[in-house]
Parts: C-alpha cells; structure tokens; sequence
C-alpha cells in the first residue's frame, strides 16, 4: 500500500476570492465534509480527491 498523501494548510488565510486552495478554511471544510481527514493543526491527509462541485463549496467566501 503506498504513502497517504498529505497536504498542509497555510498560516493565515490570504483573504482571496475565492479562497486558495490551501487556506485552513477550505481544508478544514473538505474535512467536514469527509474528504480530508485531519492529522493536526494545519496537515489534513487527503482520503478522497474532492470533485469540482465540493471544491467550489469549499472556497466560497
């Protein structure tokens, strides 16, 4: 079974519209919903890759 691969989220959010696709905010909703699985503060390992629908209402500002 290979490597879970793992993404860390940014420090602060940058303030963008629509929100990056490392912002805390967006990680931490795709993990609400499922997708991503908190590992600490700022790493979330990616269960499933989000199709564009659940991208787009991640980043909503």
């Amino acid at each position: 079974m290979g490597k879970s691969k793992t993404i860390r989220a940014k420090g602060k959010c940058c303030k963008d519209k629509p929100r990056c696709k490392k912002c805390p905010v967006t990680l931490k909703r795709l993990a609400e919903a499922g997708l991503y699985r908190r590992l600490d503060k700022r790493s979330f390992e990616i269960l499933s890759t989000p199709d564009s629908k659940a991208l787009k209402l991640a980043r909503v500002r």
